[in-house]
């Protein structure tokens, strides 16, 4: 298994453990937000939000037919300097946050 391969199933394996471990609130970008901040991941909640959302997206058409290629989009996608860990972070959180029944997708 690649560094990346490894990177996208921890971090899909801790939003997973974190999703059941974080009480719930009534909003689940905020939810979303903090987790982020837990990986070193900021900026605007909005775009976040919506950017992990279209993310869910993209896996369920099969525009992005694997993790790698998520990965790859939310990179490009997220400030400079970014991570490939941390988009694969970001990718396990907004799969947790927003289209859970898609994790199996990550694992192809």
């Amino acid at each position: 298994m690649t560094i990346l391969g490894r990177a996208v199933a921890a971090a899909v394996a801790t939003a997973a453990a974190l999703a059941v471990a974080v009480p719930a609130h009534a909003d689940p970008d905020i939810d979303f937000a903090d987790q982020l901040h837990g990986y070193g991941i900021y900026g605007a909640r909005d775009y976040n939000a919506w950017l992990g959302k279209i993310t869910c997206k993209r896996l369920e058409r099969g525009v992005d037919p694997d993790a790698y290629a998520s990965v790859a989009f939310v990179s490009r996608n997220l400030p400079r300097g970014t991570t490939q860990e941390q988009a694969a972070q970001f990718l396990g959180a907004a799969v947790t946050a927003y289209c859970p029944d898609l994790a199996g997708a990550l694992q192809n």
